[in-house]
């Protein structure tokens, strides 16, 4: 059973940096691609960043040259780093892994953009 820990939220004023961390466990081999969505309050879930087993990457265009997502494959871990943080990036963040064509998701990090 997979199962994915997610970490490094919290409050940060507009502008700073926050670095987030997902950490998979159990059944970890053959993972197509992780990555990070996103939902504010009222809003529907929405993809924010993926890295592939290659390490492709892709963004959301709300997050581009801003958010770096980054996966370590020995640890089975993925990162995203977040700078210039806005107060429309306040949301829960799930972490998210594809393996064998199956989606599996994290219970979220909340992160709050707030002076």
């Amino acid at each position: 059973q997979v199962q994915l820990v997610e970490s490094g939220g919290g409050l940060v004023q507009p502008g700073g940096s926050l670095r987030l961390s997902c950490a998979a466990s159990g059944g970890i081999f053959g993972i197509d691609a992780m990555g990070w969505y996103r939902q504010a309050p009222g809003e529907e879930r929405e993809l924010v960043a993926t890295i592939s087993s290659t390490a492709t990457t892709y963004y959301a265009n709300a997050v581009k040259g801003r958010f770096t997502i980054s996966r370590d494959n020995a640890k089975v871990t993925a990162f995203l780093q977040m700078n210039s943080l806005k107060a429309e990036d306040t949301a829960v963040y799930y972490c998210w892994l594809q393996r064998f064509g199956m989606n599996y998701w994290g219970k979220g990090t909340l992160v709050t953009i707030s002076s």
